[in-house]
């Protein structure tokens, strides 16, 4: 080889040489660079708007029956054996809608005036929305005067010019559970009944009961329609919704009317002759009980509604707190010859349901461990992600499983977040990537999947063998 061409060779050489030593240069300030962004990286961009609805109609379609409000609990206790008289019968606990005894709960019964808690709603929703308040008087079409009342009514004993508030109504339809009242309602809100009765109606579709419907506002009718299940659904959105109504109603253990600021004018309390039926006017003040039974008997009862009529036997929509756990049950069809009797079956099965529900079981709250995480991404189109609980758990339903009591049961309860320490390269919105489990002593109670809140595509190859290199790092200094 001649002396000009080896100085060529070594000229290409040098060139090699140093375009190697720039790419390894430009490779490590690249790695380098990334390496800062990783560390500068303190969030995970916002989803768009059709990421973001992506991802619902994904968790909605892989796990429905979590995205429901009434559904089983997430771990076995198998079919409880209670003593319930009731021919249909459900428990849940309100705070997430977990269903921890039923029986029957699909049957299609009258409400009766269960009926009134639809009317209530319709009529809170009006004072949320600034039309009604609860100071306001309302005038009194002879339609809701309880002289006008089909006989063996349960009434408020309306009558002719009386002054009467949106408050008083309501507090007489919660209970006294008068129809006169339910009247008087349905003509303030919308004019007449069946306008009324239509917005109960559309109220009962728009929360999804399908078994639902009504042609009345008190309950008299036979053809008002509803399950336990769908009652219990519909009552905790209520209470839901308006909380402040129990303590404001339904929590109200007796009710006095008319008083004489509710007379008409030129009527003066005075005793009255029901020999011949219903006078034309009531003056005397009467003083009526809640008809719910368990108030003041069962600890912690704040509401919620009987009802009875012949078609339906003894109904009641029941719910207690004790410390921060609010059970919630409906009874439909109770036995009984006489009220008396259909009175002692509610106070049964009420008593029944709520005391195992309290001896059994106890509400956890989950905010502070199920939430979204971040987590970092190597080899992705981008460098963090967000690993989102597969359905929401705000609180959790214990059993009782352990401990010489619910509260040291309580103290047994763990909430283990398994995060990877990294995704890599492509990811699938939707995918499992991690998980929450919840036990309570020995028990696993439910395991909640973590699944990635976006998709990513994988980075290019110089962009695989830099994050090769950061990972190590990364997790060498973790």
């Amino acid at each position: 080889m001649s002396e000009k061409n080896n100085k060529s060779c070594i000229r290409l050489w040098h060139i090699f040489a140093a375009a190697a030593v720039l790419l390894i240069i430009s490779f490590f300030g690249f790695t380098a660079s990334r390496a800062v962004s990783f560390k500068k990286t303190q969030n995970a961009r916002d989803l768009t708007s059709q990421e973001f609805a992506s991802l619902g109609n994904y968790l909605m379609n892989q796990y429905p029956e979590k995205y429901q409000y009434l559904k089983p609990l997430p771990y076995n206790i198998g079919q409880p054996q209670l003593d319930v008289w009731a021919r249909s019968a459900i428990l849940i606990d309100v705070s997430n809608g977990n269903v921890l005894y039923e029986k029957n709960a699909d049957a299609i019964i009258p409400p009766a005036s269960m009926t009134k808690l639809f009317a209530m709603y319709v009529v809170e929703e009006e004072v949320a929305a600034g039309r009604l308040s609860y100071d306001q008087v309302i005038p009194l079409p002879p339609e809701s005067w309880a002289c006008n009342m089909p006989p063996h009514s349960s009434l408020m004993f309306l009558g002719k010019g009386q002054r009467v508030t949106l408050e008083e109504l309501l507090l007489g339809l919660s209970i006294c559970s008068g129809n006169d009242a339910a009247y008087a309602l349905a003509y303030t809100v919308c004019g007449s009944m069946d306008e009324f009765v239509e917005r109960m109606n559309r109220a009962a579709i728009e929360l999804g009961l399908e078994h639902t419907h009504f042609v009345e506002s008190s309950g008299y009718s036979e053809l008002n329609q509803t399950t336990a299940r769908e009652m219990a659904d519909f009552a905790a959105a209520y209470l839901l919704r308006f909380p402040s109504s129990l303590h404001r109603f339904h929590s109200v253990l007796d009710f006095t009317y008319p008083k004489a600021k509710n007379l008409a004018a030129g009527d003066k309390p005075a005793a009255q002759d029901f020999s011949q039926g219903l006078p034309q006017k009531i003056t005397m003040p009467i003083t009526q009980k809640n008809t719910n039974p368990l108030l003041g008997k069962l600890e912690g009862c704040d509401g919620l509604k009987t009802g009875y009529i012949d078609e339906s036997g003894y109904n009641l929509t029941l719910t207690a707190v004790r410390g921060e756990t609010r059970f919630l049950s409906v009874t439909m069809g109770g036995p009984g010859n006489s009220t008396k009797e259909g009175q002692a079956g509610r106070v049964h099965d009420g008593t029944e349901l709520m005391e195992w529900a309290f001896r059994n079981f106890a509400d956890y709250s989950l905010e502070l461990k199920v939430h979204s995480y971040l987590i970092r991404s190597f080899n992705s189109s981008e460098k963090m992600l967000r690993l989102q609980p597969a359905w929401p758990e705000r609180t959790f339903t214990v059993p009782y499983v352990s401990g010489a009591s619910m509260k040291e049961n309580l103290d047994t309860v763990r909430v283990e977040v398994q995060l990877p320490d990294y995704c890599w390269g492509a990811v699938e919105q939707g995918s499992i990537q991690g998980k929450i489990v919840i036990s309570a002593g020995d028990y696993v109670l439910e395991e909640i999947p973590l699944v990635a809140d976006r998709s990513l595509k994988s980075a290019g190859f110089v962009s695989t063998l830099s994050d090769r290199i950061l990972c190590k790092i990364f997790m060498m200094n973790k």
